[in-house]
């Protein structure tokens, strides 16, 4: 499958804007960074000037050739296929300039001639973390997969069962029916630093066991939807079909699978991401044993601290975690937890940046408690709070039936998550949950996904009632269903 690429527009705004809470048994050191001794001094030669600086000794490349070798093996090609619904590139029997075209191609109903399945085929990468089969990689690489082949270097092929996946993470487990296979060691991103040196293993462009190294850019990197994932940001070349392979670090032991880039083009262009292991081994501990993975969830809305805000909040410094807004019934919410307070720190942990908060947040178990150090009204307070599951919807269908509506509509709405939007490729949009009265009339369906009223985009429950509060004796529903998008009018009741 392909690694997955962000564009450039979405990154920078994920950095800088609100995210959502709710993408070792090494024993030996085969390579470190060596430094020369200083040469010797030349008979004859002259002494260094007095009070002049020695020049600095030279740092030879590290020697990857040792971890290729031990662990190399370690490391396979995954191959998938499978059927995946697309939206229909046509009508049969009906000309693409007759008037009526584009009506039938835009309102076929799901499951007919509007749609059509087309074979997906995909490759990537993983690695062997237990002799037994178990195999780790990244969920995006198996989505919609059907078939799973994995191809160990001494060409053996085995078909792959799918474990679990926690899209979550971008990380999937996979067994195959093998013993007294190769394993790779595994580390600990807490102990990388940035700057060392670091190498990949996998199959880009199909092109199986290619070995790749660079150096650690930066740690805990929040991207696009992914926020309960502190990324590894490497220099690292990472090109599709890397998705899912291991990234070593000097000593050999994997630190992080190989998940993400960031390109103009979809090919590498220097700055390339991959999920901590620590995480990865986590959802691999749930699927496991469960088949299912549990997050933690505060149920708050956070964006940055600029300076600007800083100044407006009093702060020292601009840092922390800037609640927009609470989840109601949340666990936030039943901390009391406000918009307006700055998170600064979590079970002792400082926040600088925002994203700093769901990497912690996701590191924990629903049921756990967490002490947040708060700065509310210029000064510091100590808020405890209980997460809850990030599976289960708190903010459940919120019913758009109020007198600001005037009258009954018969829509129940909660607003989508980053996966939910992900899938239904959207960003925002509210997820149709019960319908009644005027909207089931209308022919609109628990699972559509409304994103627009009367020609404007909604996002939020409020913009909802907002926009129906200015219809008179309707309201024009722009609904996506099956990856079409349709009007449908909607009389208020």
């Amino acid at each position: 499958m392909s690694t997955r690429s962000l564009t450039p527009t979405r990154l920078v705004v994920a950095l800088a804007a609100a995210g959502v809470i709710g993408g070792a048994g090494a024993s030996f050191v085969t390579a470190s960074i060596a430094r020369a001794a200083a040469p010797a001094s030349v008979a004859g030669a002259p002494a260094a000037t007095a009070g002049m600086a020695a020049p600095a000794p030279a740092i030879a490349p590290t020697d990857f050739t040792q971890i290729v070798q031990r662990h190399g093996a370690a490391v396979v090609n995954i191959s998938v296929s499978g059927m995946k619904k697309v939206a229909g590139q046509g009508i049969p029997g009906l000309d693409p300039d007759d008037p009526f075209y584009e009506f039938f191609k835009r309102f076929a109903v799901p499951g007919g001639q509007g749609q059509r399945e087309m074979p997906m085929r995909g490759q990537g990468s993983g690695f062997i973390v237990d002799p037994d089969g178990i195999i780790l990689t990244n969920a995006h690489v198996v989505q919609d997969a059907k078939d799973v082949t994995v191809k160990l270097t001494d060409r053996r092929e085995f078909q792959a069962r799918v474990l679990g996946t926690d899209p979550k993470t971008d990380v999937a487990v996979l067994k195959i029916d093998a013993t007294h296979l190769p394993v790779v060691p595994l580390g600990s991103a807490r102990d990388l630093q940035v700057g060392e040196w670091v190498l990949a293993i996998g199959s880009p462009f199909g092109f199986e066991n290619s070995v790749t190294a660079g150096v650690v850019s930066a740690k805990g990197r929040s991207l696009p939807d992914d926020s309960y994932v502190p990324f590894i940001q490497t220099d690292v070349a990472v090109n599709p079909g890397n998705s899912g392979g291991p990234l070593f670090d000097a000593r050999g032991e994997v630190v992080g699978i190989n998940s993400q880039i960031f390109s103009r083009t979809g090919g590498y262009q220097g700055l390339s991401f991959a999920i901590p292991i620590d995480v990865a081994l986590r959802v691999r501990d749930q699927i496991v044993a469960h088949g299912t993975v549990r997050h933690a969830k505060l149920g708050v809305t956070v964006q940055e601290v600029n300076q600007a805000l800083a100044d407006s909040f009093k702060l020292d410094k601009p840092e922390g975690a800037l609640v927009a807004s609470v989840e109601k019934g949340g666990p936030a919410d039943h901390a009391g937890l406000k918009s307006g307070d700055v998170i600064l720190k979590a079970d002792g942990k400082p926040i600088v940046a925002s994203g700093d908060l769901p990497a912690l947040i996701g590191e924990a178990s629903p049921g756990d408690k967490v002490a947040l150090e708060v700065w509310r009204h210029g000064k510091r307070e100590e808020i405890t709070a209980r997460l809850g599951n990030a599976s289960d919807k708190v903010a459940n269908a919120t019913a758009i039936d109020d007198k600001a509506a005037k009258g009954r509509v018969g829509l129940a709405l909660r607003p989508l998550d980053p996966q939910e939007q992900r899938e239904a490729g959207v960003e925002g949009g509210l997820l149709v949950e019960g319908t009644g009265g005027p909207a089931a009339m209308a022919g609109v369906r628990p699972g559509d996904v409304l994103v627009g009223v009367n020609g404007m985009p909604v996002k939020s429950i409020e913009q909802v009632r907002a926009a129906l509060a200015k219809s008179d004796k309707s309201a024009a529903l722009l609904i996506m269903r099956d990856g079409n998008r349709i009007f449908v009018p909607v009389k208020i009741g």
